[in-house]
């Protein structure tokens, strides 16, 4: 049977250029991988011959071969000996060109070759950088301007960040061609591994920095200055760009992320922009009523009248004096509870008064008055 013309099997002119025809290769191993079309059974068959017919044509002295020759310029029409013409050396190569469209397909998940040329980026991204900072409540509500000291990474100045002494350029590692990683036949594998002699990075340097030993960046503390804006609350993250670590030899800087933790206060307790205050009042003021004054969290004070017969838990809402809101024009309540107290350490005086204003305030309790009356309501019953 007749070989199928190479540029045919791949749907390319004959004046396609090298990247057209791997373009053209990659989409059909998409279309007629075995693994794709388990239920043709000549999808094996057909995916070995585009793997022949790339083999043939991304090598240009054997494309020049083809074009003048056709198949007859390999032995047997896969190459497998030295052809009578162009003198071409063995075997499709099947491994290398299933290793192509392995890449093209499973690249992006297992950190596969990227950008042009399938090269590597010569420099790294400095890592993020977290710093915790605890603020009172007092400079949560107004709002500050804090310096913090950051321990960090820095561009080291003596080789301006190149890793070399005095500033040279990185040489293009020799093992990996600037890759940053080297390929092993493995049978019909072909497995990447990073390259021992750049670990990775794609350079080498011929004369390391003193400074910073070829990192291209040296350990130093930066103080910085941070705005915190008001209203903020603990959990808040505040992200200052380009204040991270430095990136190695060269690359772009990280960012530093400052998380904010608003300390406990002793007086006030806090919801979003709503604020609570528990203030305890004399049983006399809670009976009769009257004024008592609060503070509120900008230092100030708040007169506050107490109704008569106020109980325990009463809350009132002092409007517009809570926190604001974040990066907002609105700002929250603040909320007293009130708790009246009991008196402790009573005199004898004090307590034969007490019992007298007991006798005589009976109807005066109407909770509790209420509640014993279900409780005999609920004896009676269990009796019953």
């Amino acid at each position: 049977m007749a070989k199928r013309d190479y540029y045919e099997t791949l749907g390319v002119s004959r004046g396609a250029s090298a990247d057209e025809i791997k373009k053209a290769f990659r989409k059909k191993a998409k279309e007629l991988h075995p693994d794709r079309n388990a239920d043709n059974p000549e999808a094996e068959s057909q995916f070995k011959e585009l793997n022949e017919a790339y083999d043939i044509l991304k090598d240009d002295q054997k494309k020049a071969a083809y074009d003048r020759f056709g198949h007859q310029a390999f032995e047997g029409g896969t190459g497998a000996s030295a052809g009578p013409r162009g003198g071409f050396r063995g075997q499709g190569d099947f491994a290398s060109a299933f290793s192509d469209v392995f890449d093209d397909l499973f690249g992006d998940f297992m950190g596969g070759r990227g950008g042009a040329g399938g090269g590597r980026s010569r420099a790294t991204r400095g890592a993020d950088l977290r710093y915790n900072l605890r603020i009172t409540l007092e400079e949560a509500f107004a709002g500050l301007q804090k310096t913090i000291t950051v321990p960090t990474s820095v561009g080291c100045d003596s080789c301006h960040g190149t890793g070399a002494e005095g500033g040279a350029e990185p040489l293009t590692c020799p093992t990996c061609g600037g890759m940053g990683k080297v390929r092993a036949q493995q049978g019909f594998f072909t497995v990447e591994r990073t390259c021992p002699t750049c670990n990775g990075l794609g350079q080498t340097i011929k004369n390391p920095c003193r400074t910073c030993h070829g990192a291209g960046r040296v350990e130093k503390e930066k103080a910085l200055s941070v705005n915190i804006p008001a209203g903020v609350e603990t959990g808040t993250r505040i992200r200052l760009a380009g204040e991270g670590e430095a990136g190695l030899r060269g690359g772009p800087t990280g960012d530093l992320y400052i998380f904010i933790e608003v300390r406990d206060h002793a007086l006030f307790q806090r919801d979003g922009a709503s604020l609570f205050c528990r203030v305890p009042v004399s049983m006399a003021t809670a009976a009769l009523g009257g004024d008592i004054e609060v503070p509120t969290i900008d230092g100030g004070k708040a007169r506050v009248r107490i109704p008569e017969g106020s109980q325990s838990g009463r809350q009132m809402r002092l409007r517009g004096k809570g926190m604001p809101q974040l990066r907002g024009r609105d700002t929250g309540d603040m909320l007293i509870e009130l708790s009246v107290e009991t008196p402790v350490n009573l005199s004898p005086q004090q307590k034969d008064l007490l019992r007298e204003f007991d006798r005589l305030s009976e109807a005066n309790n109407p909770q509790s008055a209420g509640f014993f009356k279900t409780v005999k309501g609920f004896w009676d019953s269990m009796k019953g």
